[in-house]
């Protein structure tokens, strides 16, 4: 390895982690980071902003100045090339007279699709396409996911004892993984668009759903309820916080009017999709997904309970699994996929393990699909 493509590769990490920075609260654009080199210095960094807007691109332009003329932008996904709510990346990066951009990865947006890598290249811009591409890919799954299939990435947290149990017998309360492994999830809630459950989840522990680390209260997810018949107490932690962080209750068209209504007074947001045709009864998932994918959610992570992990599972709806697992047995308890084996997917050959972490006395395995 040269030292130029060294200095390519680590400029183009360092890009990877400040777009990281922006995940779960850039939806519905993909969390983008850019970073400006001239000289072998740092003269320019940005990532995409809170809601999206405005792009890594510019920010980074704006702090490098003067000096991003005739110097390397690094950027994690190919800049824009269209008029949307801001102008194309493409042409603030063209006016800034940079000399070269080196680019992760092609955006299959079809307002993009390869339009901003050309545009680039007419005006003279060296372009250089592929580096990293591989982990840029990951960092925009949700992205990528929505514009081709309509739905958004969909992350699947398991946490379970060493007999694979997620509960105790009768739901009773028992703590599974220590505090390391606690705020682990909680990290990975930040970094999420939505956080989704089922309604027995939110009837057995009245779950609050948002991020607890210190100071990061406000990067909470959009939390999402499947609710078939609007069973959702008007005392329970979520309704009390609708209002302080988002609330969506996914319900079908069996549910009351009135409780629909109660729950709006109250802050939640309620969407009515489609029920399963076949049994057992339920909403149906793929309809959920494209509900929210219609709301600008890439990123969806998914944490119960047995019922709802096992559909999202046998549905084939799931793309990465955490499955955090603690050092002790429960015994008689709750299953963690229900009437499935955890072996469909620790034994599966449609999945592999893409990373492990120890997290106190704790496992984390990270799946990906083969």
């Amino acid at each position: 390895m040269t030292e130029s493509t060294k200095s390519d590769l680590r400029y183009m990490r360092l890009a990877l982690a400040l777009g990281r920075r922006g995940q779960g609260r850039t939806w519905p654009n993909p969390a983008v980071g850019a970073v400006v080199v001239k000289e072998d210095v740092i003269v320019g960094r940005g990532w995409t902003a809170p809601g999206g807007r405005p792009h890594a691109e510019p920010q980074a332009l704006q702090r490098a100045g003067e000096a991003a003329r005739g110097a390397t932008l690094y950027v994690t996904l190919e800049p824009c090339s269209h008029f949307g709510k801001s102008p194309p990346c493409a042409d603030a990066i063209i006016a800034a007279g940079i000399g070269r951009v080196v680019s992760a990865v092609e955006d299959p947006n079809p307002e993009v699709a390869g339009e901003g890598h050309t545009r680039l290249r007419a005006a003279g811009i060296e372009v250089d396409v592929g580096l990293c591409a591989e982990e840029a890919a990951h960092d925009h799954a949700g992205h990528f996911m929505r514009v081709r299939e309509k739905r958004p990435f969909v992350i699947l947290k398991l946490a379970v004892s060493t007999d694979d149990r997620i509960g105790a017998a009768g739901r009773r309360p028992v703590a599974i993984t220590g505090d390391a492994a606690k705020t682990r999830v909680h990290l990975l809630r930040a970094q999420s668009d939505a956080i989704l459950v089922g309604i027995g989840t939110v009837l057995a522990d009245d779950p609050l759903l948002t991020c607890r680390l210190p100071g990061m209260d406000a990067q909470s997810p959009v939390r999402v309820v499947l609710d078939r018949a609007l069973r959702l107490p008007g005392d329970s932690k979520l309704i009390h916080s609708a209002r302080a962080h988002p609330l969506w209750v996914m319900t079908s068209d069996i549910s009351e009017p009135a409780a629909a209504t109660k729950l709006g007074a109250a802050g939640a947001h309620v969407m009515h999709v489609p029920v399963t045709k076949t049994p057992p009864p339920g909403l149906d998932l793929p309809a959920v997904l494209r509900a929210l994918s219609d709301k600008g959610i890439t990123r969806l992570l998914v944490e119960g309970g047995a019922r709802v992990a096992s559909s999202f599972v046998m549905a084939g709806l799931v793309d990465e699994i955490w499955l955090l697992r603690g050092p002790d047995a429960i015994g008689d308890g709750i299953a963690a996929l229900d009437a499935q084996p955890l072996s469909v997917i620790t034994q599966s050959r449609h999945w592999r393990p893409r990373a492990s972490e120890t997290l106190g006395k704790d496992v984390l395995t990270i799946y990906g699909k083969t």
